[in-house]
């Protein structure tokens, strides 16, 4: 019946009938597959700089109605040259080093997110879903120099978007800017905006005497402020003596109430400001300002008429904190609230470093990539608790396929299972937003709903089954082949081959440059079996290309790596291998120059180029000649 008679699924058995090329097993499930079907109208509401803040609101209530949400993303490229992708043989580390190199320097032009939730009816699943796809361009609109002045873009990535009818226009123009957390940290510092009164105020130590002399001067001129406001609301006055006592006192205007500005020079001195205004004047609210430089400029005082306005000035405070922080955070706003909701997040292929979406995520919208990926693996953690890849859903059913697109695992569920699933979008839009991006993220939703149709999984609000199979087990899994990759104990074992589980030693591999442009594995293979003895042994070695200008060599028995690097770089041995200019280098090499950036649009020109840099580092200091004659003595001055 089944394809893959090789997967034991026993107590993983689908609750509902299956199905094979189209002979259906029950009369049920006959009647299900012989219903007409019409392609589903899908209405994805697409989000702009000019309906974010609707969208917004209607994001977050639709996230908080909802028990997972998927997410998507859609880059101007993911590698600069053949050898930057994720190869077989990378080891985890080197992995993400590639992907945030990547993440670095590319942009996401695209975030599609879509509550939804799974409910089980009768006979299929029920699948609720409300699709949102955010247009996203990194514009500097506060002219800070952030998020960037210059991103990269892979022609082929643009031209597959340029083919689904990619509006480039809308994307510039109309596109949600954004701020990372610590972006928006260092641009509070920069543009200067008032703390309101929820300076931290630190528990009172002793005073000195200066402190008494600065507190009392203070509370004089206040005083006298307080007093002046209140006479001149008793009597009135013309413009010109209401102007000279407002310069007399220093006073100012802070919107319709009366401020005055206290000049400080020292955060201890802020602090005492706030201690006497909080303790003596109830009616009075302080103001920390900041300069754009950090730290406190001067404080400011602003008297209020009553409790109630008092009240009400504090609500305006925080309503303009909050706009200016909506302002410089812009979508990031989205990813917040996302890891706020502590949500399972859904993707595809997102935390498979071959794929290494969420490096993008955290670059944009957390912090810097940090530069190793157990720190970065902690940190995407502390943002998002729980997120699932179906992908691995996916190995559970078919664990000797990688299915690296959405529509490939879709088609191999529709061929292979039955998975009736009943998508609800409450949402309407019209045709167009329809034919606009962002399905991707439905396909998601859906193909998720089917894994767990099919795995008897029943996805609840509490986000796993105690007395089933539960989710926990495909959740954070940061390798196809294992459950994390800072877990396996055989770090230094990797794969040569896609889709291939053998493993070897990074020690067993060399790299080899210099030979003639055009030169194909077989041939290269052939001139290195006839240059040497041991290398003309059957199955000694074996050869790939990882692009145009280097080839990686693979050596069955061990040592033979060694004594092969020692030979080229000496030319005893293989002399016809060096004299035609070719050159080779350990994985440790490799290594090192993924860890230093170094990555040319060859990896024959950076591995070249890291060799002089280390001959270079090495080579010992110059001679310095010493004449004591020359040497001055201070006492003889």
């Amino acid at each position: 019946m089944y394809k893959q008679k090789n997967v034991v699924l026993n107590h993983w058995l689908p609750p509902f009938p299956m199905v094979r090329r189209g002979r259906f097993l029950c009369s049920e499930t006959s009647k299900f597959f012989n219903q007409k079907q019409t392609p589903t109208h899908r209405p994805i509401k697409q989000v702009t700089k000019s309906n974010f803040s609707d969208s917004l609101s209607q994001l977050k209530t639709q996230i908080s109605g909802s028990d997972f949400v998927a997410v998507s993303l859609q880059k101007t490229g993911s590698y600069s040259s053949p050898w930057h992708r994720i190869l077989p043989f990378d080891t985890a580390e080197i992995a993400y080093l590639k992907a945030k190199y990547a993440a670095e320097r590319f942009q996401i032009l695209q975030f599609a997110v879509c509550p939804f939730s799974i409910r089980a009816d009768a006979n299929h699943y029920k699948l609720i879903a409300h699709p949102f796809n955010f247009h996203l361009f990194p514009r500097d609109e506060l002219k800070l120099g952030m998020p960037c002045y210059s991103f990269s873009c892979q022609p082929s990535y643009i031209a597959s978007m340029a083919k689904e009818d990619f509006d480039f226009n809308v994307c510039i123009y109309d596109g949600i800017s954004y701020l990372s957390r610590a972006q928006e940290t260092a641009a509070k510092h920069l543009t200067g905006n008032p703390v309101s009164s929820n300076y931290a105020v630190q528990p009172s130590t002793t005073r000195s005497v200066a402190d008494n002399v600065f507190v009392e001067r203070i509370k004089s001129r206040v005083r006298n402020w307080i007093s002046a406001c209140k006479r001149s609301d008793m009597r009135s006055e013309d413009a010109l003596v209401s102007s000279l006592r407002r310069l007399i006192l220093g006073g100012e205007e802070y919107g319709s109430r009366p401020s005055l500005n206290i000049d400080v020079c020292s955060e201890r001195q802020v602090q005492l400001v706030f201690e006497m205004v909080k303790s003596h004047y109830s009616n009075v609210v302080p103001l920390a300002i900041t300069s754009k430089g950090g730290g406190t400029q001067f404080v400011r005082v602003v008297l209020t008429s009553s409790q109630e306005d008092r009240e009400l000035l504090k609500k305006e405070l925080r309503n303009m904190e909050e706009e200016q922080s909506r302002r410089l955070c812009g979508f990031r706003e989205v990813i917040d609230f996302i890891s706020a909701s502590q949500k399972p997040i859904v993707a595809h292929n997102l935390l498979n470093v071959f794929h290494a979406d969420f490096t993008f995520i955290h670059s944009k919208f957390l912090y810097p990539l940090p530069p190793t990926m157990d720190e970065f693996t902690s940190s995407l953690h502390s943002a998002f608790p729980d997120i699932l890849d179906v992908n691995h859903l996916m190995k559970e059913i078919s664990p000797l396929t990688k299915y690296s697109s959405l529509p490939a695992a879709t088609s191999y569920l529709k061929r292979n299972f039955f998975a009736p699933i009943k998508m609800v979008i409450p949402q309407k839009g019209s045709m167009e937003e329809s034919k606009n991006h962002g399905h991707g993220v439905v396909r998601i939703s859906e193909l998720f709903a089917k894994l767990c149709f099919i795995l008897r999984i029943l996805p609840q609000a509490e986000y796993h089954n105690p007395d089933g199979p539960s989710l926990k087990r495909y959740t954070n899994v940061f390798s196809p082949d294992s459950n994390n990759f800072q877990d396996s104990d055989e770090a230094d074992d990797i794969s040569i081959w896609t889709n291939n589980p053998m493993k070897i030693s990074i020690n067993n591999l060399v790299f080899l440059w210099g030979f003639r442009s055009g030169t194909s594995a077989g041939k290269l293979k052939n001139l290195l079996s006839k240059s040497h003895n041991l290398l003309s042994e059957d199955h000694a070695f074996d050869v790939r290309l990882v692009d145009n200008s280097c080839a990686v060599i693979v050596f069955w028995k061990d040592g033979l790596s060694e004594w092969f690097l020692d030979a080229i770089d000496s030319g005893d041995g293989l002399r016809e291998l060096a004299a035609e200019g070719m050159m080779a280098a350990g994985y440790d090499t490799y290594k090192r120059i993924c860890e230093s950036e170094i990555l040319g649009v060859d990896l024959a020109d950076s591995l070249a180029e890291f060799d002089r840099i280390s001959e270079a580092h090495t080579k010992e200091p110059q001679e310095v000649y010493w004449n004591s004659d020359l040497m001055i003595n201070f006492d003889d001055l």
